[in-house]
């Protein structure tokens, strides 16, 4: 299976980490959102999208990378982190995604280091993460999709 993971990942490479632990495991080709402009998704059997979480969702260009792209019956997931480690902010990407008639294989999200805005201030949140346990989970997460 042929696999991608495309991940938008500021500040502190939180979304990085988390892409790269995906990718090692489903012997991905692993792309910041700049590079994946130019990809024709069409050549991939599985792609994966990921961003930090800003202002309640997923980084614009991202957005605006998924809204371009031809995903029609592509399987493809997505995944975050951010400082709670919810999934609750992914919904704007999967109604995207499922307008697009893209298959939706599932969503992932763990913590990450927060030092955005006032979280600043106090240290930030969510230190420490992700941590090798987040990692691990998503590794776990990568490994049931491509079993699918």
């Amino acid at each position: 299976m042929k696999t991608l993971i495309v991940y938008c990942s500021y500040h502190h490479g939180n979304t990085k980490k988390v892409a790269l632990a995906m990718g090692e495991v489903a012997k991905a080709e692993v792309v910041e959102e700049a590079q994946a402009r130019n990809i024709d998704f069409s050549k991939y059997d599985l792609i994966g999208f990921g961003s930090g979480i800003y202002g309640f969702g997923f980084d614009k260009k991202m957005v605006a990378l998924i809204e371009s792209a031809s995903l029609e019956n592509k399987e493809v997931f997505v995944f975050s982190t951010n400082d709670s480690g919810s999934v609750r902010n992914h919904q704007a990407v999967l109604n995207i995604l499922e307008g697009k008639k893209a298959k939706v294989l599932g969503n992932f999200s763990c913590k990450g280091w927060d030092t955005f805005g006032p979280f600043k201030l106090i240290g930030g949140r969510a230190k420490n993460h992700p941590d090798a346990s987040d990692l691990n989970n998503a590794k776990e997460f990568i490994k049931g999709i491509i079993t699918k």
